[in-house]
């Protein structure tokens, strides 16, 4: 089993193959040597012949047993180093294609199943590699070398045991259009177990609380319950195939060494050229006997590699040259499908974003907001339309020209696990202590240096402090290496009334000499806007600013009514203790 896509992956390693190859027929020789001795040595015992006879006989068993301890050990390092040189460069591609991808999403791949194809699924690769790989060559070419070997000894006996060869192949093939569904499904499943279980694990704290641990947990014994038969599904499907494999080898070679009695017995052949045959029949059988049983290694390097292949074969976005000029940005008649959707998420949309302007996108949750991000930043390509920056479209500029005027902050910005400095260090590396104890009071967070100051390490998920502390951690980053534009995308979401109004401050600030993008599920926040555009069903429905939106009476005033009349409809008392209409 070749897969093509696999083997091109190898580059300038596929060297090391041929050499372990090349090393393999070497200790097939070395073998034979071996025999030989051992045969001329019963030999010389049986006919009496001078003890001089002998020495050369166990002289050239010495040398055929170091030269073939010489071989084991140099293959033993090649494959090793093959193995270690295509982990690094696999796994060196795949991370520089995510890389390469930028804010772009890894396909269908999930972070869970992402990271099992970068550690163990190279770890399959390698052994495809080290181990499959060679021994299908060597298993091609040896049964050839054995056969020119004994054909001047007794060329029925080679003829019928090379015949006998291809029925272990054969046998492979027939259990191999199964073996690929039974792999794919366990690769599937595999992949499908660890991101649920990720999942539940990265939710525990919200399965506790409403009570759903149960219900996760039975569904995490289901997809265990379901791996575990395809498991055995697989150990069943090598155990057979091994099974036959041996049924074969031991047949074929039963048949070569009867025939080799039975011309012994009735014909002139050599008793000693005879057991020289019996001895090298199973010769014939081993290295596709060795195939065989790597074949499992085959089939989960291969479908390893299927996944490994779909994450480098995402197309990379073809980025130009040129450097930003200009940060106005205008989305001109874009619309956008996602690909697992039928229908088109934003329809038409036409926006300006002027340089030094405040700009507002409002609407009902899934009216397309995020999306327009999405397009903004580059993390999608719009499906029709174009996003301009200055005049040229944004895929014109260089990546990093483009990316160094740009910031989002959003209610999911990532904060390392790492000290408060480091985490600093990644947006600026050139940002002293007294600059980023400056950010962190902009945004009132001075909480977060109790202890060890700026060496305070935040937990795995920033776990260690409140949702509304991590948003307004984030801000303070962004806040140390000034950018032109500005885009906060529900920066404000699931926090604290008081971590919203000092994120709001800050955002005000901002807005007074760069560029502001806000988009928020709070119109009061958009309120001080230049300009408000609100969507919904991804059509934008109205734009301008607060007060000319209000004097419409359309939908965003409605929703701003709406929204107002809830906030001041309930009133904390402090008497009754508890929120009273």
């Amino acid at each position: 089993m070749i897969d093509k896509e696999l083997f091109k992956l190898l580059g300038n390693n596929k060297k090391y193959i041929f050499f372990v190859v090349f090393l393999m027929i070497l200790g097939l020789l070395f073998n034979i040597g071996i025999t030989a001795s051992i045969c001329g040595g019963i030999y010389i015992l049986y006919q009496n012949l001078e003890l001089i006879n002998f020495l050369y006989v166990a002289l050239g068993l010495l040398i055929s047993i170091v030269g073939r301890l010489i071989i084991t050990i140099s293959t033993g390092k090649i494959k090793d180093k093959l193995g270690r040189d295509v982990k690094k460069e696999i796994r060196d591609k795949a991370y520089k294609k995510i890389l390469s991808l930028g804010t772009r999403s890894q396909g269908d791949i999930k972070i869970a199943g992402l990271s099992q194809i970068c550690i163990e699924g190279v770890e399959q690769l390698d052994l495809y590699y080290s181990t499959y790989l060679p021994q299908f060559f060597y298993s091609m070419l040896a049964p050839i070398i054995l056969f020119i070997v004994n054909v001047f000894i007794s060329w029925q006996v080679s003829l019928v045991l090379l015949c006998c060869v291809p029925l272990i192949p054969i046998s492979i093939i027939a259990v191999s259009k199964y073996a690929k569904k039974v792999f794919a499904k366990y690769r599937g499943k595999y992949i499908s177990m660890g991101d649920s279980f990720l999942d539940c694990i990265q939710g525990l704290k919200e399965l506790k609380i409403y009570k759903a641990d149960g219900i996760y947990s039975q569904k995490m014994h289901d997809k265990s319950e379901e791996f575990r038969k395809i498991t055995m599904k697989v150990l069943i499907m090598q155990l057979a195939s091994t099974t036959i494999m041996d049924l074969v080898a031991f047949c074929g070679a039963g048949v070569g060494i009867g025939l080799t009695i039975y011309l012994v017995v009735n014909t002139h052949l050599n008793p000693i050229l005879g057991l020289f045959l019996i001895l090298i029949a199973v010769e014939f059988f081993l290295p596709l006997r060795a195939l065989g049983s790597a074949f499992h290694v085959a089939m989960n390097g291969v479908s390893a590699g299927k996944k490994l292949s779909e994450l480098l074969g995402i197309d990379d976005v073809k980025w130009g040259k040129e450097q930003v000029d200009s940060t106005k940005i205008t989305i001109k008649d874009v619309s956008y499908k996602y690909s697992d959707s039928n229908s088109l998420t934003l329809k038409h949309i036409n926006m300006e974003f002027e340089p030094g302007k405040f700009t507002g996108i409002v609407g009902p949750s899934g009216c397309g907001k995020s999306t327009i991000v999405s397009l903004i930043t580059g993390e999608n390509i719009v499906t029709n339309g174009e996003i301009l920056i200055g005049n040229k479209p944004i895929f014109t500029y260089s990546r990093n020209s483009y990316y160094s005027k740009i910031v989002l902050v959003s209610s999911s910005t990532y904060i390392f696990n790492d000290t408060i400095r480091n985490n600093f260090l990644i947006a600026n590396e050139d940002v002293s202590d007294d600059e980023i104890i400056e950010a962190i009071k902009k945004v009132n967070l001075e909480k977060i240096l109790t202890g060890n100051g700026l060496e305070n390490v935040i937990n795995e998920d920033s776990t260690n402090i409140s949702g509304g502390e991590r948003q307004r951690l984030a801000l303070a980053i962004n806040l140390i290496r000034p950018k032109e534009i500005y885009i906060f995308d529900e920066a404000t979401s699931n926090i604290d009334v008081e971590s919203e109004a000092i994120i709001m401050e800050n955002i005000l600030e901002i807005s007074k000499k760069h560029s502001v993008i806000l988009i928020s599920h709070r119109l009061e926040n958009v309120k001080n806007a230049d300009k408000i555009y609100y969507l919904e069903f991804g059509e934008i429905l109205e734009s301008g600013t607060h007060q000319e939106l209000m004097k419409l009476n359309g939908e965003y005033s409605k929703l701003y009514l709406t929204q107002k009349e809830l906030e001041n409809g309930y009133k904390f008392t402090d008497e009754e203790g508890k929120y009273a209409n």
